[in-house]
């Protein structure tokens, strides 16, 4: 066996030999070739190294100030290999992989290189070194087979043969399954037993091979039982043969996921999720793994799929060494996602390592550039509650540690994530609400936890009920009366959202443990404070309602000063004796309404009027062919869902009937277009009809198409007499994080130039630039990707960006709430005026949602409250009468209103209280 390997090394080097030796022959005949140009080259070359090496000090200084920029360090390995310079070269690849897991192509590279440089055996070991490095990052069957190719050409050394064995054992372990390339790595295992082939033993080896191979469904498995069946003296077994047929029963089921697979698009996120959705439902855990790290091989920047993995791993497998490597290359090929650190924590701690490995993991957690001040304050609650299940409490040593921890994450809230965020990311501040629960649970620290609490509202807390409560529970738990009834006073005082609740606890608390004058106390306390907090409201909704009537006064102005205009017009023109009296815009809208149909921007023409085409002048006879009068003569004919509005169209449009007529044929059979025309021509929008409802569908998707230099609108074709309430809002307004928002842009920014910027930061999916109602841009636009790893990284490197001498602004897309509190009629609800803070409490939404307004101050919603502001609905029974009516008609003023809001609020005040007191006189 020794002479073979002997042999088999001979026979390499020799291969080497004969390569080395062609290479330098090409290399002879190429500088043969270029010899009257010599000179030429020479200085041309020169300055390519020049400028080469001006761009490497570009690169390295660039990864000085940020390292984590993977494409930088790319494009340095990338010219360092271009220039030859193989020790910066090493290093560069050497800082790369300690930040990254690297690709299956630069890994290649490397590994290709190292092994061109070693002769000796001392060298060799740390090419061994480099590929475990490298089969750790991903599962990748072509560098296993570099592996065991590699490690062939050193058989001859002691123990070599061993260890190409070993190799190959644990290629098929990784790669094996592989449907696709598996194979590949089968094939050259036997390949190599059948090269040292000498022994009986050896050829059972290869039996043994062909067994196991034939036993795993595999791409194109039919084949290599056909070469087992012909190399085989004996034939193939029974049992090898039930074996291959269950096998290959299997991969017929897995076959049309593979074929699938081959034929999707990248990224193939969907394909691979119902592969993986499928082989969980089979239950084999080695083949969920393959198909796992397949995946994420061509996906390795999609949190979500290492999430998936992780998780898996976590309560399935649970081997320490492959769920914790697969922790540790999630967080290094996504470090901004914060829920994977944090998942690698709790694994590190579930499985036993030691305090220093968690606290080095969160330290590089604390450092990776999380994209959310949130995200910092999640990474501290975990570590934090790691450090809390560490300490016994009767050792003074992990406690201090514990209060060590604290401390610095405050300072860290306060220095590093307000100074970078501009918000500390805690507003309710949880870290300090759990460090005063174990102060005072654990260490029985009632003095440090009221310090604690007493941090907590300075910092813009105190004016909310549910603070005050969770303060109030912990003194109720673990401090003593005394402190939660100063805790009830104070929130009574300070408290602005919800001021009836705070007032009912401290009530109930002196009900149950307070004397009489504790309870005349609270009572004198909460009437004050309950009659303050009436006056404000009572303000504020008098000023509302006076807002409101002026809103109305100005709209009610302005119809009267066109309507006003239209008779002054009318008037000026006159009439001829004789002629019959033609209807005018006003008399339709009389019958039809101020907005008898409408979409988004204009009003439908009403029905029976004869459009005037641009041009044509009042009281000229019109041509028949010029005028519509079908569907529109006819109300019953017009089909709404069989129609979309056209607006922002341009004034000067010829012949617009038969221009978009021509423009939404594609979309399907018109059957009418109903051009609006005013005196002066064209109005800019119109009517299409088409012959059914699929049509309409296909009419919306030309929304925003450029029509004459202008954004033409497509929306749907609503009666707003019915439909009052009908709004059509084209774009999302919420937060998007698989979107980019770009601000800055200069305005002659195509969408070409603009996915030219983006397209090295992922896939990119659409492209929208905002414009104006003219079709202008304004500098804006929306960039959506395939997914938020993408997002967040394009952000990270976009932002600030110089594009034609402007400077970009870039954000994930979370655009605006449309504001309706502007809008004339809108009224809000008292607690409208304040915040969301104000009106949810800092952590949203009470547990019950339930009102704590008094009925009184609740507006009218059923149909007894059409009646306007400062006007009384009328009586449902009672007086009847001129006299009676007139009372009821007569407009109250905002005094008398103000002073019906108080008196009512009055009386449920008292109401209030008069109950508590025969609760409390019942129950002496």
């Amino acid at each position: 066996m020794a002479a073979t390997g002997d042999a088999e090394e001979t026979q390499l080097q020799e291969m080497e030999e004969e390569a080395r030796m062609e290479n330098e022959m090409d290399s002879d005949e190429e500088e043969g070739l270029g010899i009257e140009n010599s000179d030429d080259e020479i200085d041309d070359s020169s300055e390519d190294e020049k400028e080469n090496e001006a761009e490497i000090q570009r690169l390295e200084e660039q990864l000085s100030i940020n390292a984590f920029d993977y494409n930088c360090h790319v494009d340095l390995i990338k010219l360092l290999r271009q220039e030859g310079e193989l020790p910066r070269l090493r290093k560069a690849r050497q800082k790369m992989s300690e930040l990254f897991p690297l690709t299956e192509e630069i890994w290649l590279d490397w590994l290709k290189d190292e092994i061109h440089l070693t002769e000796e055996e001392a060298i060799r070991e740390k090419v061994y070194e480099l590929f475990e490095m490298a089969v750790k990052d991903y599962i990748c069957p072509e560098i296993w087979l570099e592996y065991a190719q590699y490690s062939i050409g050193g058989m001859g050394l002691p123990g070599g043969m061993e260890k190409v064995r070993s190799i190959f054992e644990r290629a098929l372990t990784a790669v094996g399954l592989h449907m696709t390339k598996g194979a590949t790595v089968w094939e050259a295992y036997r390949e190599f037993e059948n090269a040292i082939l000498l022994l009986n033993a050896q050829l059972e080896r290869i039996h043994t091979l062909f067994r196991r191979q034939l036993s795993i469904p595999l791409m194109d498995m039919d084949g290599t039982y056909a070469e087992y069946e012909e190399w085989s003296d004996q034939g193939v077994s029974d049992t090898v043969s039930q074996k291959y047929k269950g096998a290959l029963k299997q991969m017929e089921k897995s076959k049309p996921y593979e074929e699938t697979l081959m034929i999707a698009e990248p990224p193939k996120l969907a394909e691979y999720q119902t592969y993986i959705d499928y082989e969980q439902k089979e239950g084999d855990p080695a083949r969920i793994q393959i198909i796992f790290e397949r995946a994420l091989s061509e996906n390795c920047l999609v949190p979500d799929m290492w999430a998936k993995y992780t998780k898996y791993l976590d309560r399935q497998l649970k081997i320490k060494d492959l769920v914790l490597s697969s922790h540790d290359r999630a967080v290094r090929n996504c470090p901004w996602t914060m829920g994977l650190w944090k998942n690698y924590l709790l694994a590190l701690e579930r499985h036993g390592a030691d305090h220093h490995t968690i606290s080095d993991v969160f330290e590089k957690a604390l450092n990776a550039g999380f994209i959310q001040a949130t995200d910092y304050v999640n990474i501290w609650e975990a570590y934090l509650d790691y450090l809390r299940r560490r300490v016994d409490f009767k050792s003074s040593r992990e406690l201090e540690e514990l209060r060590a921890a604290f401390t610095r994450s405050l300072d860290y809230m306060k220095q590093d994530v307000e100074e970078r965020f501009s918000e500390s990311g805690d507003p309710s501040c949880t870290i300090m609400q759990v460090w005063a629960k174990i102060e005072a649970l654990h260490c029985k620290n009632m003095q440090k936890a009221r310090e604690l609490w007493d941090s907590i509202m300075t910092k813009g807390n105190a004016k909310f009920a549910n603070m005050w409560l969770e303060y109030y529970n912990l003194e109720r738990s673990y401090g003593d009366a005394l402190h939660c009834r100063k805790a009830l006073h104070r929130a009574v005082q300070c408290t602005s959202d919800y001021p009836e609740h705070v007032c009912e606890v401290l009530l109930t608390f002196e009900r149950v443990e307070g004397s009489l004058e504790d309870w005349d106390a609270a009572v004198q306390k909460t009437e004050t404070r309950l009659n303050r907090v009436n006056e404000q409201r009572s303000k504020v909704t008098a000023k509302e309602a006076h807002v409101a009537r002026q809103e109305e006064e100005k709209t009610e102005q302005r119809r009267r000063a066109k309507a006003d205009k239209k008779n002054q017009k009318k008037g000026q023109k006159g009439s001829r004796p004789g002629d019959k009296r033609k209807a005018e815009d006003k008399d339709y809208e009389d019958e039809w309404g101020e907005e008898s149909e409408s979409g988004l921007f204009g009003r439908r023409a009403p029905p029976g009027r004869r459009q005037e085409p641009p041009g044509g002048k009042r009281g000229q006879q019109v041509a028949p062919a010029t005028v519509w009068k079908t569907q529109e003569d006819d109300p019953e004919l017009r089909k709404d869902d069989c129609s979309v509005f056209i607006s922002n169209l341009a004034f000067t449009m010829d012949d617009p009937e038969k221009r978009l007529k021509k423009l939404f044929e594609p979309c399907g059979p018109v059957q009418s277009v109903r051009p609006v025309y005013a005196a002066k021509g064209f109005r800019g929008y119109c009517y299409v009809q088409f012959e059914g409802k699929a049509s309409v569908l296909e009419a919306l998707k030309m929304d925003r198409r450029e029509v004459e230099g202008r954004p033409m609108f497509v929306s749907p074709c609503v009666d707003k007499n019915k439909n009052p309430d009908f709004k059509v809002f084209k774009y999302n307004t919420n937060l998007e994080k698989h979107k980019i928002f770009i601000s800055g842009l200069p305005f002659s920014c195509t969408k070409e130039q603009l996915e030219e910027l983006c397209k090295d930061n992922g896939t990119v999916k659409d492209i929208r630039l905002v414009t104006n109602r003219s079709g202008k841009p304004k500098g804006l636009a929306y960039v959506e990707f395939g997914d938020e790893a993408q997002a967040s990284q394009a952000v990270l490197k976009l932002d600030g960006t110089v594009l034609q001498e402007h400077t970009l602004s870039v954000a994930i897309s979370n655009p605006p709430r449309r504001n309706t509190a502007d809008k004339p009629g809108f009224s809000r609800p008292v607690g409208a005026m304040m915040p969301r803070s104000m009106v949810y409490g800092s952590r949203g939404k009470g547990r019950t949602q339930l009102s704590l307004l008094p009925r009184s101050l609740h507006r009218q919603t059923g149909s007894e409250s059409k009646a306007e502001n400062g006007t009384a609905p009328k009586p449902t029974g009672g007086e009847s009468g001129d006299a009676g009516n007139e009372a009821q008609a007569k407009p109250l003023s905002n005094s008398d209103f103000a002073k019906m809001l108080f008196k009512k609020c009055q009386h449920t005040t008292h109401l209030l209280f008069s109950l508590h007191a025969t609760i409390f006189v019942s129950m002496q």
